[in-house]
This record gives C-alpha cells, sequence and structure tokens, in this order.
C-alpha cells in the first residue's frame, strides 16, 4: 500500500495561486513583494513534488495546464475555507463570555453601576463576573482577567494600572446640614465613625490629620469598606474611602467631603492577566474598556467642585 502524499508547503501554494490568478510570475511576485525568480523556484518545487505540470512556460508568458487548472480550484477552496475558518476564529475570540474576578469591594462600588453601559457599548461580549477576595489561579479557576489591589508587582502577569487611590473622609451631604458641626478633624469625637475590619486607613488619616488619638473603637465594624461607605450614603456616620470606591457616590451628590485632607495610598487597582493571553481580542478589548472608564472618571473627579468642603473650612 502506497503512502498517502503530504501536503505541499504553504509558500508554493501561495506563489503557485497567484501565478495562476495573475497569469504572471512578475505580478505574482510584486502580490507577494518578493522577486519573479523566487515565485518561479517555488512554483517549480511544487511541480517537482507533485510530479505534475501546473504551467506551460511560453516565452515572457504561462499558461495553466489542464491539470494546472484544476488543481487551482482545489487551492483556491482550501484558502477561502482556511479564510473563512480564521475569521470565525477570529470572532470567537473577540466575543463571547469573558470571566473576570474582582473583590466584592471594587464589584460593589466600581464594576456594578458601568454592566449596563458596558452591555450597550460591547453587545457581543458577555461578563461573567466572579467578587472574591483571594488571588485567583487564572487556569484552575477559568479567570480570564482581574482587577487586584495592590502594589502591581506581580512579575508572572500582564499588569496595567487602573487607578491610584487616595484616603479621606466621607458622609451624606445632609450630615454637614443638619448633624453637628465638621470643621474640623477634631468635630470627629461627635460623630458615629464607621469603618471596615482593617482600620488601617481610618488611623494613617487621622494621624495625617494631626488627631492619631482619637479613640475610633466605638462605631460600627463592617465587613468590607463598600459596606460603610453605603452606610455613610444612608446617613449613618463618617466613614473612610478611598477615591476610586467613593467616586460614583461623590459625582453623584450622594457623598460629601467634610475635609480637604486626602492622602494617598501606595496601592492602587491593577488590571491582571495571564501574560500569554493578554492580547487576546476579547481580553485586550475589555482592558481598553476599563482603563478609559477609570480614565474619564478621573477627569470627572478633577472637575468636581465641592462648596460644601469649602464652607467647613470656615470657622
Amino acid at each position: 500500500m502506497t503512502d498517502t502524499p503530504s501536503l505541499p508547503p504553504l509558500k508554493p501554494l501561495r506563489a503557485f495561486e497567484a501565478a495562476a490568478r495573475r497569469q504572471s510570475f512578475t505580478k505574482a511576485a510584486e502580490e507577494l513583494h518578493v522577486t519573479q525568480g523566487a515565485v518561479s523556484h517555488q512554483v517549480k518545487a511544487l511541480e517537482d513534488r507533485l510530479g505534475v505540470r501546473l504551467f506551460h512556460r511560453r516565452n515572457q508568458h504561462i499558461l495553466l495546464t489542464e491539470q494546472g487548472r484544476a488543481y487551482l480550484a482545489v487551492v483556491q477552496d482550501a484558502f477561502g475555507r482556511l479564510a473563512a475558518g480564521t475569521r470565525q476564529l477570529l470572532a470567537g475570540e473577540a466575543a463571547g463570555v469573558l470571566t473576570v474576578s474582582v473583590s466584592p469591594n471594587f464589584a460593589a462600588k466600581w464594576m456594578v453601576h458601568r454592566l449596563g453601559r458596558f452591555a450597550a457599548e460591547h453587545p457581543d461580549l458577555g461578563l461573567r463576573i466572579a467578587a472574591s477576595m483571594h488571588r485567583v489561579d487564572f487556569a484552575r479557576e477559568g479567570i480570564d482577567v482581574a482587577v487586584r489591589h495592590g502594589d502591581g508587582d506581580w512579575p508572572d502577569l500582564h499588569v496595567a494600572r487602573l487607578c491610584e487611590d487616595e484616603v479621606f473622609p466621607v458622609c451624606a451631604p445632609r450630615l454637614l446640614e443638619s448633624g453637628p458641626p465638621l470643621r474640623r478633624p477634631e468635630d470627629l469625637r461627635r460623630h458615629v465613625l464607621l469603618r471596615a475590619l482593617d482600620q488601617r486607613e481610618w488611623d494613617a488619616w487621622l494621624e495625617a490629620a494631626g488627631i492619631g488619638s482619637l479613640d475610633i473603637g466605638l462605631g460600627p465594624v463592617l465587613e468590607q469598606l463598600s459596606m460603610a461607605i453605603d452606610a455613610a450614603v444612608a446617613g449613618q456616620g463618617v466613614s473612610i474611602a478611598r477615591s476610586t470606591l467613593a467616586a460614583a457616590d461623590l459625582l453623584a451628590g450622594r457623598l460629601a467631603r467634610p475635609f480637604p485632607l486626602a492622602i494617598p495610598r501606595a496601592k492602587g487597582y491593577f488590571v491582571v492577566s495571564p501574560k500569554e493571553s493578554a492580547q487576546r481580542p476579547k481580553v485586550a478589548r475589555f482592558r481598553a474598556w476599563l482603563l478609559a472608564e477609570a480614565a474619564a472618571e478621573r477627569r470627572q473627579l478633577a472637575a468636581l467642585t465641592l462648596p460644601t468642603r469649602r464652607a467647613m473650612r470656615s470657622p
């Protein structure tokens, strides 16, 4: 039994198809950005491999043989199928469902209210949001992209900075209008202070404000910072906040900043993904959208005027 002949290399097939379609080695060479001699050599190599003459060569002209015309139909059909399959594959890579891991805080205060806008802008790309505090195993958990809070030092991942963070107190505007005065940081002693389990951000701000001895132990303790911020929106007290998590409520007027002091934090939010999949079309699309959203929010926050905050600084 004879062996099935192996497929010819792609380069000679491309040279043959272009020469047959253009009826010229010279025009095929121009199309393929090679020399005329290279096309002629590739076609001759293909004929030798197949043991079939594909062209009649007459002076400066070439004509397909009967076998060449039959083979051209096969090659063009194969190239057409390959191109269609490639387009379908890339379309699938650019669309479909993307699994995104974020912290509960980031999901609640940054992602959730943007989902409708994302769906309107990218109707062919669905999102599955997995809220978790642990650092994910991308391969084992089927995660495409994650948003992490940290210092960005993850050398095994593709990392793009999303947001830098500042820390400052926030409260409902009506608390400034009807509650005890909030003119100086010392006035916080007369208010309920809301905090998450980790109170280091309160401690850092109070120290920067020069009142590090203020006891905040009597205020409600909530599991997540997002819960403390929501309690502040509801007028339950004054919460410490990261600028990223409080931005939407500040821009909507649901929160106010009673004091101008904000302290920068070394850690921020980053978009991360495995290096080998970072440039997949749907991953790149989602990352670009996240970065654009964050940039727009920074511009809006920079333009935000806080008249209440200025009033609080007056005696």
